[in-house]
Formats: structure tokens, sequence, C-alpha cells
């Protein structure tokens, strides 16, 4: 086989399939291209899971001999990609990043699994995560059966959490797309740290069947890819009604940018001081090129600030109480003393104490923010917050006790975002916007529920006029 030119590897979905169809490369070529490479240069991010070299040929065999017969099956079709190691694979281990689970195996796939299969995309590996996916809380980017997921920007900073192999493998050209998870920030803080585009989608519209569960009422499956478009045709392929999951919400998603709102009808709300003062200096110049690009496009933006609640504490006690009925076997068998991060064992220890009644205050809570949240968005059609305030951190410095530019600030603006678009089950898209120094930064656009093609088109429009989602780290 002829090596494929390095341009391949950074290809958007739309660009690697028209190759395809136009025979410059086989099915089964690129995808024993990137099988290998996956599994040549993961363990370099400590982003590898389990490569599927062999599988992903067989896969790709297929795909070739429906493209010879003319059975076409949309984009994904022939294009390679990778999944959270939370995600189960048939007859393969699904260790969710830990070590009692290390030898755990299913017997059936899950259904975003099925259903990219279904339109012929070749599933090339899994990815690493950290423990659990962060269920208990950890302090240490080490938590994880595969070690720190490390930054292919620079590799002593780190690729983010939990979805850290999945970020890591897109940036570095590892794969087209990959697959990760959202409980609370582990598809947006990847995102940004690693420079991918990547979407959370509304809560429900993906089904969860056959992934890890950390807590039956935040839990998102989202793609991390090379663009907003492209993760919009994911989105299309993996979403859906599944009876398989009690919280699917029984919609569809079809990608239709033809139909999109143009940005300049839009209201943006969004807060200054989330992009000044609560800012890193580094990271200042790049999020106000990012606003100025909204204003070019013609945005409206409107100064505004989340609805006052606890968000974060609200949403800690709701994750408390569901991932301790979950986890209790393994706690209460001591194999939770087997996970690497102290703090992780601790705070799922700790768990186990959350009442019932904190719990009902809690979702009682959450009501409230779903209706605030829901009557703030008859004002605006989305808002605009950075994907994190700073860029990666260092991979051995500890996650809990960092400093912050919030207090700095002197209203909240947007700066609990994240929990809130979690507790709401807001769909959000990240996009890269610059660097801070050599580390990539990037904003979140938040939308309503199922206003993923809004926020699509939001994305489509700013990755139009701007190119940091084509950047590659130096030396892949």
């Amino acid at each position: 086989m002829a090596a494929l030119d390095q341009d391949v590897f950074f290809s958007t979905i739309k660009q690697l399939n028209r190759r395809l169809l136009a025979k410059e490369f086989s099915a089964e070529e690129l995808a024993r291209a990137f099988a290998l490479r996956l599994q040549q240069l993961g363990p370099r991010y400590n982003a590898l899971a389990l490569p599927l070299v062999q599988e992903s040929i067989r896969q790709a065999k297929t795909v070739d001999a429906d493209l010879k017969r003319g059975r076409l099956r949309g984009p994904l079709q022939g294009v390679p990609y990778a999944v959270k190691d939370l995600l189960s694979y048939a007859g393969q281990p699904t260790t969710w990043g830990a070590k009692p689970y290390a030898g755990q195996v299913f017997d059936f796939n899950a259904t975003v699994v099925d259903k990219l299969a279904g339109v012929g995309a070749i599933l090339a590996g899994k990815l690493s995560m950290v423990e659990l996916a962060g269920g208990g809380g950890y302090r240490y980017a080490s938590a994880s059966l595969f070690g720190p997921g490390l930054n292919p920007w620079d590799r002593t900073r780190w690729s983010g959490g939990s979805s850290s192999g999945s970020a890591a493998a897109v940036a570095a050209g590892l794969v087209p797309f990959a697959l990760g998870s959202e409980t609370s920030g582990s598809i947006v803080t990847p995102a940004s740290f690693c420079g991918v585009t990547a979407l959370r989608p509304t809560y429900g519209l993906v089904s969860r069947h056959g992934a890890m569960a950390l807590s039956w009422t935040l839990d998102k499956l989202g793609p991390f890819a090379r663009s907003a478009e492209d993760c919009g045709l994911i989105l299309e392929a993996i979403a859906g009604k599944d009876g398989k999951d009690p919280g699917s919400a029984g919609k569809s998603f079809y990608y239709t940018p033809e139909y999109a709102r143009p940005v300049k009808e839009l209201k943006i709300g969004y807060s200054p001081a989330d992009f000044t003062d609560r800012a890193d200096p580094a990271a200042r110049e790049a999020f106000a090129a990012a606003i100025q690009v909204l204003k070019d496009a013609g945005a409206q933006l409107q100064e505004t600030s989340l609805p006052e609640f606890p968000y974060g504490p609200t949403l800690s006690i709701i994750l408390a109480a569901e991932q301790s009925a979950i986890f209790e076997p393994l706690i209460t068998s001591g194999q939770v003393d087997q996970l690497a991060d102290p703090s992780q064992i601790a705070g799922l220890k700790a768990s186990l104490d959350t009442s019932a009644k904190d719990y009902l205050k809690a979702m009682r809570v959450r009501r409230l923010i779903q209706t605030e949240i829901g009557h703030w968005f008859g004002r605006v059609d989305a808002l605009v917050a950075p994907g994190r305030s700073a860029p990666a951190p260092n991979v051995d410095q500890p996650l809990s006790g960092r400093a912050s530019a919030v207090s700095a600030a002197p209203q909240p603006g947007m700066s609990g975002i994240v929990p809130a678009g979690n507790l709401a089950g807001l769909p959000a898209l990240v996009l890269p916007c610059g660097f801070a120094g050599a580390l990539p930064v990037a904003i979140q656009v938040v939308g309503a529920p199922f206003s993923e093609n809004t926020l699509l088109s939001i994305g489509n429009d700013f990755q139009t006029r701007t190119d940091w989602h084509q950047k590659r780290p130096p030396g892949v």
C-alpha cells in the first residue's frame, strides 16, 4: 500500500468521503493507515485503550464491497473513528478507565456503535479516559488506568478529562472523529484544551445504551471532530429514539445547514467579563478576537448573565446520589480502593452518605433552574462563553485548588455555564478560537434544548471566517 499523504490524517469527513468515492484510495487503505497510526502514536499521549487494527480492516473490506456495488450510505461511509472506553464493543474489553474493570467484556455493542456501523463508519479503536469518567472527583490527571492524558500541543500539559483520549486522538490526527461523554464538562474541557471542535448534544438526544452510567440524569454522548460540519454529520448518524435508554428523548436529528437562520438574525448573549477579568491574561487576546468574529458576522450580541442559582452545589448533590447507587457494589466490596486517585476513592465512599432528602431538594432546585433558563432562552437564541478560561494545566499539577480569575470579576456572568448547561440538558458546541502562548483555547456556544442546528450554523459561520480548527500540533 502506498503511503497516504499527511493531509489525510487531518481531513474532514466530507474530504475523506469525497476521496474515497473518487477512488484515490480504498476504505481498506484508509482504515489500515488510521488504525496503525492510532496503535503506534496513541500511547505517546496515553490516548489508546484498545487498538482494533484487524477488526477495522475487516470492516473496511465490507465498505469497499458496498462502494464497488454502488451502495452508498452517506458521508461517514468508510471513515474511521474511535470511542471512549466507556462504550461497549462486543467481545472486547471495556475498562471504564479503571483497574477494577480491566477485564470487563460485554457481549453487545453500544447503540451508537451499531448506528455508526449502519452508515459504514469504521471503528479503529477505543480511547482512554479518566477512571469511571471522574466519578467521586479526582485531584490528578493520572487518575486513569492508562496514565495521565497528554496534550498533543505540549505533552507536559493535560489533555483534559474525562474524555482525555477522545480529544487527544482527534487533535493528533489519529482518527478523523471520536465519541466521548459528558456529565459535567467532560466534552467541553478536553476539546477546549486540545483545540478540537466538539458537540455536547441535548440530554436524551443520543442513546447511552451500552455506555457506563455515572449519572442517569446527566450523562450525554457526543462527538469530537475536525469541524462543526463534521459534528453535525456525526450527530445525525448517532441521534434518535432508543427504547433501551430510559432517558431517550425519542427525537431524531437531521443536519440541515441549508435551512439554518443566518447568524446576523441571531441574538447571542454573553458576559464581557468572561473574556477579560475572568480569563487567563494569555488567553484574552484570542477571546477578544473570537467575539469580534461574531460581531463581524452580524450577530446581535447582548450583555447578560446566568440567572443566579447554586449550579455547582446542585449538580454535585445529584451526581453524588446517583453515582453512589450506580457504584455501590464497587464501594462496598472494597474494590474501590484499587482506583488510582485517593481523592476519587474518598469521594465515592463519601457519596454513600448523600441523603434522599438532599437529593430531592437538589432535584427541585434543578427544576427551577430548567424553568428559568427556558424563559431566558426566550430572550436570546444562544450564548457564548469561553470553553475554559485558561489553557491546559501542567499534567502533574493538582486539579483542585488551582488559582482562578473568577473572583476578579464583580458579576458572575457565565461562570457557571458548565454545571448550568448540564443541569438543564443544554447542547454546547466547542470552537477553537486561537492560542494562549502555544496552547489552544476555545469558545463554547450554548443553546436551548434541541437547538443543535442553530449552534452548528454559528459554528459553520465562525469556522468559515477563521482557521483555528485547521491548526495542527507540532510534530504530528
